[in-house]
Parts: C-alpha cells; structure tokens; sequence
C-alpha cells in the first residue's frame, strides 16, 4: 500500500463531531418545517442552521428577516393543515375478520401524516382504525400505531348509519343568522367536502337560511330551556344494543358530555360476575390507559379487595360516568365531580352495563355511584352496608361504601382506621357474594 498522502493532503480525521447546539426557537422550528411540501425547505432549514452557527444566535428574533418570515410561514402552513385533518377527517365503519374497523380517506396539503396520527390515536384509542392519503397510510390496532404505502380512496367503505347522524347534527347546530358563506368556504375548504357526510346539506341550508332568519325575528321570544340529559341519550338507547360488546361499542363512539377526555373507559371483567363494583369516573391515569381503576385509588381498592378475599380478575368493575371530567393546571388535570345531570347521562349506560352483566351483588363506591344507582342523593354515613338496588327492571342486592379515593384524601393519622373499615366492608361484600351465588 502506497504511503503517499490522501486526496486531501492527509488522513481523514475520524473524530466524531461535536453534538450541534442550536437555539431552543431553532430547534422547536425544524420540525414544524419539515413536512412542508416546498422542495426547497432542507436548504432554508440548512441556510437558518449555518447563519445561527456562525454568528447570528438570535436570529430567530429578527421577524423581519427574509429567511425567518419565510419559514414561519411554512410552518403556520404545517399547523393548519393539521387543524384541518384534525377537524375534516372522517370515519366509516367497517367489518373484517377482526371485527369492527374503521377507516378514513384524506388528502392533506403537506407530509403530515405522521405528526398527524398521534391526536387520533389519544382521540380514538379503543378502536381499530385506518387513515389512507395519497402519499401513505397510518394503521392503529389499539395497541401498536404503523405506517404503510399509499392508499386509495377507493378502499374507503361504503357510508355507514353514522354519517345520517353526522348530517342531522350539522343541520341542527347551523345557525341561519349567521350564514357567512366567505368565512365558511375560508374555514372549511370545499376541497374536503367530498369526505365529510354533512357538507351535503349545506346548499339546501343556505337557500333557506334568509326565510329562516326572517322567521326567527317574526318569533315571539321564548325563555331558553334547561337541556334534559335523559333526551341527550335517546337516539343511543334507540339503537338497543343486544349485548354489552354493541353496548361499548356505542359507548366508545359517543362524544364525552364534558370535552376533554381522550376516551371512553368502558368496564373491565367477565359477564356473569358475582360482584360488580360501581365507581364514580375514570380518573388521570384511567383515561390515559382505557382501563377502570388503574390509578391510585384503584392500587387501593385492588390491595383492599385482595385482604379481603376477593379476586379483582372475577369482579366486574366500571364508573358511573364513563368519560374523564377534570380542570386544566398547566401539565395537570384536576379531578372534577361530575355533576348530578352529568350523571344522569350516562345512567342509561350503567343501566343496560349491569343489565348485561347480570351480577349477583353490585358494590356502590362513594356517593356518585350511589345517584347513579338509585337517581337520589343519599348520605354514604346513613346507607353504608347492605342495600337493595331497583331501577326499572334492574333490581340489585347492592352494598353502599366509600370510594377509595376518599381514604387517599384522608390526614394520615385518620388513614388506618378508614382503611380498615373499607377492608371490613370488602370481606362483608366477599361473603354476601358468596351467599348469592350458592
């Protein structure tokens, strides 16, 4: 081998480079750039990264630069075009040899596909679902997310009964008085209305809008009514599920009363359980994992129910409201009560879950269940014990307690003792089941 020096003049320095430092405003842009559709956004990203590395670190402070307006441009065109996915993205219903999927067809502006998928994941966790656009697809089997070549639209399924729904929706919250056709077409693109189902009533609701504006006005004015969360749920009841699988399955898709929850948390164990245990909502981490007591309180209601002797695998356990209400504390989310019409919305749910279900003793936790329950406010201090459930044709040997998350609430010095009544509770329950189910 010839000693003669390299190409360069001398060996290659095999150093590995020093880690880029780069501007937080620099890096939080990169990405927001990146699924831009302009060809040309590496070399601006390049030209940005090579003027803030030699010199220019504040760069990103200089609005009126060239390179920095353009590039937030690009990314503002990113951010929309994801609010638009977000918003006009829309599923039909599927059967394949897994069951029920759902799938969507869309065609967005840039590459935002992947940023995109995310947001349907936490919206859509519990079901099986597939986007397809022109330029790939994303696959989510409620556990793993994947993504795959390009789509078709025409593998998009026929409408399903939920796009009927869709549209009676849309014309019952288009408000006549304030027909903006240039703000629609701005905020709503007529480019994603062949994939929205209620885009087909908007000519017939415009031609209208001006006669029903006028009758409006002509209306003598009325006082608003309260809204009745027993109507809220009519058209779901009319669907009569057949079995609780149909049940969740309604469930899943609704909307939550509260927005905010990223799912529904349906209830978790086997049908025909001797003992059913009632809570009040998912909390935090419930509505992060899709399971029912899986948080603090629920690690201590499964530690009391094992010192009590009853196998939490056997029991059936689910919440009186089935969506996460809570209040917003920067990164927290703070537990809210849900209040008494919110409960008698889900109501219809629980009754059907337990109607299915068919237990043999259904356990009250904390006073929520209890409303849930029985439709009164009852002292958990004056009913805590054994207690007889009716509700329509659901009758119940029931058993009143506190919640778990109660105890968590305690001072420490009241803590021990509490727990051990809850404990006593729980062994009471584990041998009225028992009685039951001889």
């Amino acid at each position: 081998m010839s000693d003669a020096p390299g190409l360069f003049g001398a060996d290659a320095d095999d150093t590995p480079a020093a880690p880029l430092a780069l501007p937080k405003p620099v890096a939080a842009l990169i990405p927001q750039v990146i699924p831009h559709r302009n060809p040309e956004r590496y070399s601006l990203l390049y030209a940005l990264i090579w003027r803030v590395c030699h010199g220019e670190r504040h760069l990103m402070e200089v609005g009126s630069d060239p390179l920095v307006h353009r590039l937030h441009r690009m990314a503002k065109a990113i951010g929309r075009d994801l609010h638009k996915m977000h918003a006009f993205l829309r599923f039909r219903r599927a059967e394949d040899s897994g069951g029920e999927h759902y799938v969507a067809w869309f065609e967005p502006d840039h590459h935002i596909l992947e940023a995109a998928a995310p947001f349907f994941v936490n919206r859509f966790r519990g079901m099986r679902w597939s986007i397809l656009t022109p330029e790939g697809s994303a696959h989510w089997d409620t556990e793993t997310l994947t993504f795959g070549p390009p789509g078709d639209r025409a593998q998009l399924p026929e409408g399903d009964g939920f796009e009927a729904g869709w549209q009676t929706y849309y014309e019952s919250t288009f408000n006549p008085a304030r027909t903006n056709l240039k703000a629609m077409r701005a905020e709503m693109p007529k480019k994603y209305w062949h994939n929205m189902p209620e885009t087909a009533a908007i000519p017939a609701l415009v031609r209208a809008a001006a006669g029903r504006t006028d009758a409006m006005i002509e209306r003598e004015p009325t006082m608003p009514t309260r809204r009745d969360p027993v109507r809220a749920v009519a058209a779901m009841a009319d669907q009569d599920p057949k079995s609780l699988d149909e049940l969740n399955a309604i469930i899943r898709r609704t909307e939550p009363l509260v927005p905010g929850a990223n799912q529904a948390v349906l209830g978790e164990g086997p049908v025909g359980a001797t003992v059913a245990f009632v809570g009040e909502q998912p909390g935090d981490q419930e509505d992060r994992q899709g399971r029912p007591f899986v948080g603090p309180a629920g690690q201590l209601l499964s530690r009391a129910m094992a010192e009590a002797g009853i196998d939490r695998g056997a029991s059936y356990l689910t919440n009186a409201v089935k969506h996460f209400k809570f209040e917003a504390r920067g990164k927290r989310r703070i537990h809210q009560k849900p209040t008494a019409g919110e409960v008698s919305h889900y109501r219809w749910w629980l009754d059907r879950e337990l109607e299915f279900v068919a237990p043999k003793l259904v356990v009250a936790l904390g006073a929520t269940a209890v409303l849930a329950l029985t439709g009164k406010a009852i002292p958990i201090t004056r009913a805590r014990g054994p207690f007889r459930f009716d509700r329509h044709d659901n009758r119940f040997q029931g058993f009143i307690t506190v919640h778990p998350s109660y105890l968590l609430r305690l001072p420490d010095e009241a803590k021990e003792e509490a727990y051990a009544a809850f404990v006593d509770d729980l062994r009471r329950v584990e041998a009225l089941g028992r009685e039951l189910a001889a």
